[in-house]
């Protein structure tokens, strides 16, 4: 891996995919997508469950938010890749991340996985006790289901990440950090207010990982003005 988070450059053959009886051009266009794509060849090196966790990587490398002994929710965590670097960089000395996500997640070492919809009511209660305490950080990289719709899938972005910031909200403690995902074009104007009000800084960055096609983008909200949960 290069600095700045780009897998180092080498000269393989790409690989093209025929379209084969019962796979669509679309899923044909993706197969091939995966193979030539040096991000999920990296992370399949490294052992890492999927090419997100280089995007949390990169954000991290650039805003430091993750460290030793910080407590770390992920929501949206399944497959797992980004718990696993929150795991790395809390440190096995540290409290285990909590992962959350509505699907099954199989074990990640340095974490504790909930099987939980963020929009429970009983969703902030067992993270906050499976915490032991205010969380450092809360990460999000959830996403809806799309259903092809353009202003119904915003819609469903923007209440995933309100509702990622509401659980982060009552979680965090001061200083803290919130991490959330979102896309270009999307009516986050409201979130973005509530964010400069209740963080010292708000950046937005596009990490090297997603990819050029994709128009997520990431808040990285830092210095939490409010009183925690503890």
């Amino acid at each position: 891996m290069s600095r700045g988070g780009k897998p180092t450059s080498r000269r393989t053959p790409s690989v093209r995919v025929r379209t084969a009886r019962g796979r669509t051009t679309s899923s044909t266009r993706w197969l091939q997508r995966q193979l030539n794509d040096p991000y999920v060849t990296e992370a399949k090196r490294l052992g890492y469950r999927s090419r997100a966790a280089f995007k949390l990587r990169e954000l991290d490398d650039r805003f430091r938010f993750l460290g030793r002994g910080r407590r770390v929710v992920d929501l949206g965590a399944a497959p797992g890749g980004w718990t696993q670097i929150a795991a790395e960089r809390v440190g096995k000395s540290g409290q285990p991340v909590i992962a959350v996500d509505i699907s099954p997640m199989d074990p990640v070492a340095g974490a504790v996985s909930f099987e939980l919809d963020v929009y429970a009511a009983d969703a902030v209660d067992r993270i906050r006790e499976a915490l032991g305490g205010p969380a450092d950080v809360v990460l999000s990289d959830m996403a809806p289901a799309t259903v092809g719709h353009t202003k119904t899938d915003q819609l469903r972005i923007v209440a995933l990440a309100d509702a990622a910031y509401d659980l982060a909200e009552q979680l965090l403690a001061p200083g803290g950090a919130f991490v959330v995902k979102l896309f270009q074009g999307g009516a986050h104007a409201d979130l973005l207010d509530r964010l400069k009000k209740e963080f010292e800084k708000v950046r937005h960055a596009k990490p090297n990982a997603s990819r050029k096609e994709s128009s997520e983008i990431y808040l990285v909200a830092t210095g939490f003005r409010g009183g925690g949960s503890g």
